[in-house]
């Protein structure tokens, strides 16, 4: 069952299109896997769909020497990130698209798609625990204050009556070194006190900028 269908060194034409069909049929769902639950674009999508056929090809093209196709199939596969930084996400798929054409090309079509099956399988499950999310509560604070206000321990108090953590990131200048602007990862005690948490802020900064948001990531999974 999981032997190769291709033997010898001469490549059938029921071969190859058995290959080409599965390698397309699991590059779709590879893609589907891409969509699921995050931001996408349409040009990549299409990208993952077709990959795995087009890895396949490499690769029985190079029939016999295997090490020239991984090669040249692996360095097909990472051009987009030469360009375009990838999230971790997009370059996991980008592998598991590679994977299955190196499989369908050496013409393991039944472990390609077992393999597919399993990746897909976890990766799901994975996704609906929220398995590696953060706290559905923690925040990114930006406090913008004035130059002359010394902002060690100043919100201490604030943070510990609305958060249950609280941690400086980074600090940096704004408005030509007039202003400094604070960033902070919070986690709320409780989600419906942060306006309340925001106005006792304001009157600690002067009333100067105040951005509270969920934390910016590249990708979840």
């Amino acid at each position: 069952m999981l032997n190769t269908i291709i033997t010898g060194t001469e490549i059938t034409a029921s071969a190859f299109f058995i290959c080409t069909a599965v390698s397309l049929l699991l590059g779709v769902g590879t893609a589907a896997l891409s969509m699921f639950r995050s931001k996408y674009s349409r040009s990549f999508v299409l990208t993952l769909a077709v990959l795995p056929a087009l890895v396949q090809l490499v690769i029985m093209m190079v029939n016999g020497n295997i090490g020239a196709g991984v090669a040249v199939a692996g360095a097909f596969g990472l051009i987009r990130f030469r360009s375009a930084p990838g999230s971790a996400k997009e370059i996991g798929l980008v592998f598991l698209a590679t994977a299955i054409g190196l499989a369908t090309g050496m013409g393991y079509v039944a472990i390609a798609a077992v393999f597919f099956v399993i990746i897909a399988a976890i990766w799901l499950l994975l996704s609906a625990t929220g398995f590696g999310a953060g706290a559905a509560d923690e925040r990114e604070l930006k406090i913008t204050i004035p130059e002359g206000l010394d902002y060690d321990g100043l919100f201490d108090d604030l943070f510990e009556k609305y958060t249950r953590v609280s941690e400086l990131e980074r600090v940096k200048t704004t408005n030509m070194g007039t202003l400094y602007e604070l960033c902070y990862k919070v986690v709320l005690r409780d989600t419906h006190t942060s306006k309340v948490f925001l106005d006792e802020l304001r009157t600690r900064n002067g009333n100067l900028s105040i951005v509270c948001g969920k934390p910016v990531t590249k990708e979840s999974l």
